[in-house]
């Protein structure tokens, strides 16, 4: 059994995030895991960077390809790039933490746009965006507030600007449809709201609610290899 963990928009270095629950996850279960580089966001060659959505979609599936079984982890963007990488034989199960899950026509900028307090992104040239109008502090504020002052500037030392089209480009797939699933619902998010949560849990088999922010992998470990631990025992 592998691990897919695959990041959220606007940010790079998936390693970086995935970090601390990859090596307590090791330590409790053996398996081995590892973060999705995601073209969209400069994590590979230049010349897939505008290919946005797709380009991620086909890494994701180019991952399954090399491994037997996997658990595939999409946290918040994460959930649109398994959707738009379809059915795949190797994946055994899907976690989701703040994430989504669109039907097929969704585009990640579409489902963002009901939101009360959207993350304000704009044109930074050359068919990317970019965060605008935080720093380090409200940006580890909004996204990382269980997080203490270092993490959340090692946090934003990696947000980075991403393809355009990650965000305009409806799916053509819902490849979370028929896959064992369990959707996280993070709390204490101050970036995606309950309600949207709620919406999205509600289409996978299993939901369960941790009392943390936007990112339970890095600021609580253990609840997560807790939930992991428990969905590879219904196994």
């Amino acid at each position: 059994m592998d691990l897919i963990f695959i990041h959220g928009a606007l940010v790079r270095d998936g390693a970086w995030w995935w970090q601390r629950t990859a090596t307590l996850l090791e330590e409790r279960t053996g398996i081995t895991s590892h973060a999705l580089a995601l073209p969209s966001c400069g994590e590979s060659s230049p010349d897939e960077t505008a290919g946005g959505l797709v380009a991620d979609a086909a890494a994701l599936r180019q991952a399954l390809d090399r491994v037997d079984e996997a658990i595939v982890v999409g946290h918040s963007y994460g959930g649109t790039v398994i959707a738009e990488a379809g059915r795949h034989p190797a994946v055994a199960h899907l976690l989701y933490v703040s994430s989504y899950l669109p039907d097929v026509g969704q585009a990640q900028g579409t489902i963002m746009s009901g939101e009360p307090d959207p993350v304000t992104v704009g044109d930074v040239g050359d068919g990317v965006v970019g965060v605008q109008g935080y720093d380090a502090a409200s940006f580890g504020q909004r996204f990382l507030q269980d997080a203490d002052p270092c993490v959340q500037q090692e946090a934003w030392d990696r947000v980075t600007a991403q393809a355009v089209a990650s965000f305009g480009t409806p799916t053509t797939a819902a490849g979370w449809q028929d896959v064992d699933s369990t959707y996280l619902v993070c709390g204490e998010d101050r970036s995606t709201s309950l309600e949207l949560q709620h919406f999205h849990a509600a289409r996978a088999h299993r939901s369960v609610t941790l009392p943390t922010g936007h990112h339970p992998f890095i600021s609580r470990p253990d609840l997560v290899v807790t939930e992991i631990e428990a969905l590879l025992s219904m196994r």
